[in-house]
């Protein structure tokens, strides 16, 4: 094979950008880029190593032979490599040989902006394009009022690798299984978004995707990158949205990875007190360095771009933010005020969700974030950082540990359950029932539940229940959706089988109307984000354990009338007060029998009273069934 000619992707305009941080491109320039020079065809390779003394692609190609293909440093100090090789193509395994300035060391790396690499345990990346025909152009047209904030968004999170498996084959499902399994099981079941666990290329199963080598790749477990582009548009094609977990916080230490790139601190921060997770045992990247978040930026873009995502949450962002996140004192260094906040993380993060809501304004960005940090999801030119929304992790935990308690106690415990509603409208909230509520002995959501059968399913019904009709957007993890009963194993499938049982079954149906009536009741979602969509009626029956309180949509009579009973003593003919004169009908109930309910404590039309209860001036007596939920609307008048 000829040696590397000189040849350049990049143009001065793009070095300038790149070095001050504002290229937010940089996947079409950098990485291996299949191309015809002086009609030749071959492939052109650039990579950022500014403090090597030589860089030679080795692979396949040149039977893995150092020097035999070195690539050609840039005049202008952009610490860029690059170079055409003829006769490379589509295909060629590879990675680049990178010889220190430093210390000589010379290491083997994979190419950072690779669209493809081998198969875990191997890890060469590989040449590759992935030319796609798109079918989803009604759904982009329209998406912006899927992904709007006033809209239904209730989201169904699945780990690729144990959401369903080829038991006779002992495999997983291929993106193109998927494009079919599970885009039909996740519109079957009314959810709106689907959200992927990283689907990035990563060398260890047991990290579940979180640390990340190949950040420009979806991983080669699951097929070919055009595959997972099928897949993406199955679920477009289908009115359901994608959101992908992306992971900016934090890269392992692999030898092929990103860590101690080109023989010097290149894309972490060099000191340890801001480069190095103890928690994870994994590198931070250099926030403060312009070619990094150029990198970062771009590959937020990436996903959104070449693979019509419509959303990233972005994990364990409470870790970038603060200096002393999982450190004790000493271990970590005041920024320049004196303060705990991680300043060059917040200006990367404001310039990232500008960057992404600049370009695709339709989309949505969603923090992980588990502290108290303000504005999180307020726009920048509020001093916010930007997000469109924000896990509201107190929430979650605080609700989990009422329901963990017997009936007879939660009457202690009303608060746990009444204090999300004072800081509810302080950010943009998704509610999250995520994969970190069932593994390191934490059981299933199922699992926690007292009480005896029939108990632990209605309590699961009634959380549930009270999810999706507490303000915010929803989030629910594979399994919890039919009741698993064990916790998540990453390495083995749902238990599926369990829907052949009555109490699963119900569940699951459960889920599937609780998400129907989400979506076609206004007052559910119109101000999920706005204290004018909620009202309690009485929070103060700790006697009782039983809560009440209104949704609010945009029109008056869309109002809906939600009443929780915490206990497994009926409450027949409880009065609750009411806002106006009418009719109420039952338009959900928690205790169906088609839910594994007893089915006993439905209500007929209620006409309402002028009878002055919880300081309003009409009231209406309810049947709210054993730890159970129900909802009522008025009666349109005709």
């Amino acid at each position: 094979m000829a040696e590397v000619i000189p040849y350049s992707l990049f143009t001065d305009f793009d070095i300038n950008l790149f070095k001050s941080g504002k290229h937010y491109r940089l996947y079409e320039k950098f990485g291996s880029h299949i191309t015809t020079v002086d009609g030749v065809e071959g492939v052109y390779f650039a990579v950022w190593a500014p403090s090597a003394k030589m860089v030679s692609v080795v692979g396949d190609f040149n039977f893995w032979s150092e020097g035999e293909h070195k690539l050609n440093v840039r005049w202008d100090s952009s610490g860029i490599w690059e170079g055409f090789i003829p006769g490379a193509g589509k295909g060629t395994k590879y990675k680049y040989k990178i010889e220190s300035n430093n210390n000589s060391i010379k290491t083997e790396k994979a190419d950072p902006y690779a669209r493809r690499y081998e198969h875990n345990p191997k890890t060469a990346s590989i040449v590759w394009d992935e030319p796609y025909k798109w079918k989803d152009s009604k759904w982009m047209k329209k998406r912006k009022q899927h992904n709007a904030l006033d809209a239904p968004y209730s989201v169904y999170e699945v780990h690729l690798g144990s959401w369903k498996k080829k038991v006779e084959e002992g495999r997983f499902l291929s993106y193109v299984e998927m494009a079919d399994e599970l885009v039909s099981y996740v519109k079957e079941m009314n959810f709106t978004h689907v959200e992927l666990m990283p689907v990035m290329e990563f060398p260890y199963d047991p990290s579940w995707g979180y640390q990340v080598t190949g950040y420009f790749a979806p991983t080669s477990r699951f097929g070919y990158p055009e595959e997972f582009k099928l897949l993406v548009d199955k679920l477009h094609q289908n009115d359901i949205g994608i959101i992908l977990d992306w992971v900016p916080s934090h890269f392992p230490e692999d030898a092929h990875g990103l860590g101690f790139f080109d023989g010097s601190a290149l894309y972490e921060h060099p000191d340890p007190r801001k480069g190095y997770h103890n928690d994870w045992k994994s590198l931070i990247f250099n926030y403060g360095r312009n070619e990094v978040k150029s990198f970062l930026i771009s590959n937020a873009i990436f996903w959104l771009d070449q693979y019509h995502a419509d959303g990233l949450r972005v994990d364990a962002v409470a870790s970038m933010l603060f200096l002393d996140y999982s450190r004790e004192d000493g271990e970590w260094e005041p920024n320049m005020y004196g303060g705990r906040e991680n300043l060059e993380a917040m200006a990367f993060l404001r310039e990232m969700n500008e960057a992404v809501y600049s370009s695709f304004p339709d989309v949505q960005t969603i923090a992980e974030e588990s502290t108290a940090f303000p504005m999180v999801s307020k726009p920048t030119f509020m001093g916010g950082l930007g997000f469109g929304m924000k896990w509201m992790m107190g929430w979650m935990h605080d609700t989990l540990q009422y329901f963990t308690k017997e009936p007879i106690y939660r009457q202690f415990h009303q608060n746990d359950l009444t204090f999300s509603m004072t800081y509810a409208f302080t950010e943009n909230f998704m509610l999250p029932l995520s994969h970190d509520e069932v593994v390191y002995g934490k059981k299933s959501i199922l699992g926690r539940m007292p009480g005896d059968e029939w108990q632990r399913f209605a309590n699961l019904r009634l959380l549930y229940g009270y999810m999706f009709t507490h303000p915010g957007t929803n989030l629910l993890f594979q399994g919890a959706e039919f009741g698993q009963s064990g916790e998540w194993n990453f390495e083995t499938s749902l238990d599926w089988h369990l829907l052949e049982y009555a109490p699963h079954k119900g569940v699951q149906k459960f889920i599937k109307d609780l998400n129907a009536l989400y979506k076609n009741q206004p007052a559910l979602h119109q101000k999920q984000f706005s204290a004018e969509g909620f009202e309690w009626i009485d929070y103060n029956d700790s006697e009782n354990s039983v809560f009440t309180y209104i949704r609010k949509g945009t029109n008056e009579e869309d109002d809906l009338i939600v009443a929780c009973n915490m206990t497994p003593i009926p409450k027949e003919s409880y009065k609750i007060g009411l806002p106006r004169k009418g009719k109420l009908k039952e338009v959900f109930n928690s205790d169906l029998e088609i839910y594994f309910g007893s089915g006993n404590y439905k209500n007929k039309v209620l006409t309402i009273k002028a009878e002055p209860w919880h300081f309003k001036n009409q009231s209406a007596d309810v049947n709210i069934p054993p730890l159970g939920l129900v909802i009522l609307k008025y009666v349109k008048k005709k």
